[in-house]
C-alpha cells in the first residue's frame, strides 16, 4: 500500500508531501490544475520514462520519493535482489536533473529503472485515462484476458516453444537453399575448435601462468632483494637484529633501577622475536627460490602461444576457454543441421511440443473468456446498459508466439442486438463504462495492493457516475484505490479527498494538493456540481451526495 509521496521541483510542483490511507481516495480540481501530475510523479518513482522537461523551471533537479507498506510478493522481490530493509520499510526514490540524467534508489541502495519497474508492477496497477482507447486493440484484449486468468507463465512458455520451432524451421530452410555455405561454415568451425582444443587451456590457467612468468622473469631481482634483506637483519657485521639485541640487554640491566623501562624492554623483546622470524622466513624463501632458465623459456613459449592464439581469435587470453565452448556448441548445432532428415525430425518434434502447449492455453482462455464475459455483462446492467451483453470471441488463427487464436471483445448494447466488435459498436460513453467495468473486475483478480484510476470515468455522468463511485468504493474495501476524477458523484464516495489547485507566485505557476476535511469537501463537491458560482442549492446537493 502507498503510504507517503514526496515531490520536489516536478513540472509545476514546488514541494509536496502527502500521506495516504487504506480505502478509496480521490483527487479533484479544476481543469489544468495538475491532477494527473501526481500520477506522473508516482509513475516516475516506479521506473517510468523521464526527461528534463519534468524538472520545474529554474530548478536543478526533480526529486520523487514514495514509501510503501510491503506484502509477501514485494518482500520476496526485495530479499531476492538484496534490497530488503531490516525494519521492513520500502522507499523508492527517483531524481532527474535538468540535463535529463536520472538516478534511482530502493531503500537507499542504488537501483536501475528496470528494477524499479519490476518492483513497481508488484505494488501499483495504474489504469490510465486513455485505457479505454487501448482496449480497442486485439493485443491489449488478449493480454488482459491472459492476466485475468493468471496465464502469463503459460503464455511465456508457448512463446518460447514457438520461437524454438521457428528457429529449427529456419535452419532447415537455410540448409535446403544454401547447403554449400552450411558445409563451409562447418569446416571453419571444425578448424577453429581444433586449434583451440590443441591449446588445452583450462579455466584459470592464464592467471596462474602469468604469475609464474612474472616470478621467473624477476627471479634475479627477487633473490638479490631477499639476500640483502636477510643480510641487513642478521648476517651483516652490524646486523639490525644484533644491534637490537644489544640495546635490549643494556636496558634490561637498567630495568633494576627504574621499572618504567619495562614496556620498552617488552616491546624490544617482541621486535627481536619478529625480526628473528623474518630472518627464518627469508632464509626459507632463499632455499626454495632458484634461477630456472629452462622453466622460464618453457613458460615464455606457453605465454607466446596463448597470446598469439588470442590475437587470432580476437578475444582476451583468459576468455579462450569460453570461446572454445561457444564454438563447440555452434559446431554441434551445425553438425545436427547438416543432416537434413535429422533437422526435419527436430522441426516436427518442436512443432508438436508447441501445438500441445498452445492447445492447453486455448482451453484455459475459453474458460476465462466465459467467466469474464458473464462478469462484465452483469456489471453493464448497473451502468445504464440494461439488456446489453459482453462476450469474448477466440478466433482461430495461424500459429503465432501468442497461441492459436486472436482475442476479440464483442458487445451488444441492448437486448436483441447482435454482438459486434467493441471498436465498431461502442460509443464513447459506452466504451468508457465497459472499460471501467473491465478494469474493476480484472483488478479483483490481481494481488496488487494499490489501484490507481486516472480519469477512467470520462464520458460518464448522472446516475451512472454514482454507480461508478460506489463500485470504486466497494473495491476500496479490499485494497487501496486512488482515483483522479471530475465527477462529484464519484468524489463523494471517497474515504479520503484531495484537492488539486494552482496559483501564481513570482510569475510562475505552482500546483499544490490539500487533504480536505468535511467542510472543505462540501465546498469542493459544490464547485464540481455548480462551477465557479457556488450557491446554497449546490452546497445542499453536495451535502446530500456526501451523506448518501
Amino acid at each position: 500500500m502507498l503510504r507517503t509521496l514526496a515531490i520536489r521541483n516536478f513540472v509545476i510542483v514546488d514541494h509536496l508531501e502527502l500521506e495516504f490511507s487504506h480505502g478509496f481516495s480521490v483527487l479533484t480540481g479544476e481543469t489544468g490544475a495538475g491532477k494527473s501530475i501526481l500520477i506522473d510523479a508516482l509513475s516516475l518513482s516506479l521506473g517510468g520514462r523521464g526527461d528534463a522537461s519534468m524538472v520545474r523551471e529554474g530548478a536543478a533537479k526533480a526529486d520523487i520519493s514514495a514509501e510503501f507498506s510491503t506484502h509477501a510478493a514485494s518482500q520476496h522481490w526485495l530479499a531476492q535482489h538484496e534490497f530488503a530493509d531490516a525494519n521492513g520499510q520500502l522507499i523508492l526514490r527517483r531524481t532527474i536533473d535538468n540535463a535529463g540524467r536520472s538516478k534511482a534508489w530502493i531503500n537507499g541502495i542504488t537501483a536501475t529503472a528496470t528494477q524499479l519497474r519490476e518492483l513497481g508492477e508488484l505494488l501499483i496497477d495504474i489504469h490510465g485515462q486513455h485505457a479505454h482507447q487501448a482496449l480497442l486493440r486485439n493485443e491489449v484484449q488478449r493480454d488482459l484476458l491472459d492476466t485475468q486468468g493468471g496465464l502469463q507463465g503459460l503464455v511465456t512458455e508457448v512463446a518460447r516453444l514457438f520461437q524454438y520451432w521457428r528457429s529449427i524451421a529456419r535452419q532447415r530452410e537455410e540448409f535446403e537453399t544454401n547447403t554449400r555455405n552450411v558445409l563451409l561454415e562447418r569446416e571453419r568451425l571444425e578448424w577453429q575448435v581444433g586449434e583451440l582444443s590443441k591449446l588445452q587451456l583450462k579455466a584459470g590457467e592464464w592467471e596462474q601462468i602469468s604469475q609464474e612468468h612474472s616470478k621467473l622473469a624477476h627471479a634475479v631481482s627477487l633473490l638479490d632483494g631477499a639476500q640483502q634483506a636477510a643480510g641487513a637483519i642478521s648476517d651483516a657485521d652490524h646486523a639490525i637484529l644484533s644491534q637490537l639485541t644489544s640495546i635490549q640487554q643494556r636496558l634490561l640491566k637498567l630495568l633494576a633501577y627504574d621499572s618504567a623501562l619495562k614496556p620498552v624492554t617488552d616491546a624490544l623483546d617482541t621486535a627481536c622475536i619478529h625480526l628473528q622470524e623474518t630472518s627464518y622466513a627469508l632464509s626459507d624463501y632463499l632455499n626454495r627460490t632458484e634461477l630456472d632458465p629452462a622453466r622460464l623459456r618453457e613458460v615464455e613459449q606457453r605465454v607466446d602461444v596463448i597470446h598469439s592464439t588470442a590475437r587470432r581469435f580476437h578475444v582476451a587470453p583468459d576468455k579462450l576457454h569460453l570461446e572454445l565452448d561457444t564454438l563447440s556448441a555452434q559446431l554441434h548445432q551445425l553438425s545436427d543441421a547438416s543432416d537434413l532428415e535429422t533437422l526435419r525430425q527436430q522441426e516436427e518434434k518442436a512443432q508438436q511440443a508447441y501445438l500441445e502447449l498452445a492447445k492447453k492455453l486455448s482451453h484455459a482462455r475459453r474458460d476465462i473468456a466465459a467467466q469474464l464475459g458473464q462478469a462484465v455483462t452483469t456489471a453493464m446492467q448497473d451502468l445504464s446498459m440494461r439488456g446489453g451483453s459482453f462476450s469474448i470471441a477466440l478466433q482461430p488463427c495461424e500459429p503465432a508466439s501468442y497461441g492459436l487464436e486472436q482475442t476479440e471483445f464483442l458487445v451488444a448494447g441492448h437486448t436483441g442486438v447482435q454482438a459486434r466488435p467493441l471498436a465498431k459498436v461502442a460509443s464513447g460513453g459506452e466504451l468508457a463504462r465497459i472499460s471501467l467495468a473491465i478494469s474493476v473486475i480484472t483488478s479483483c483478480a490481481t494481488a496488487t495492493p494499490t489501484l490507481i484510476f486516472d480519469e477512467v470515468d470520462s464520458g460518464i455522468g448522472g446516475a451512472v457516475a454514482e454507480v461508478v463511485g460506489r463500485l470504486l468504493k466497494r473495491l476500496g474495501q479490499e485494497r487501496q484505490v486512488l482515483c483522479v476524477t471530475h465527477l462529484p458523484q464519484v468524489a463523494s464516495q471517497a474515504n479520503q479527498h484531495f484537492q488539486v489547485s494552482k496559483r501564481q507566485a513570482d510569475g510562475k505557476t505552482i500546483s499544490s494538493i490539500t487533504a480536505l476535511d468535511n467542510k472543505q469537501r462540501v465546498e469542493e463537491i459544490a464547485r464540481m456540481l455548480g462551477g465557479l458560482e457556488i450557491t446554497a442549492t449546490t452546497r445542499k446537493h453536495a451535502r446530500e451526495l456526501l451523506a448518501s
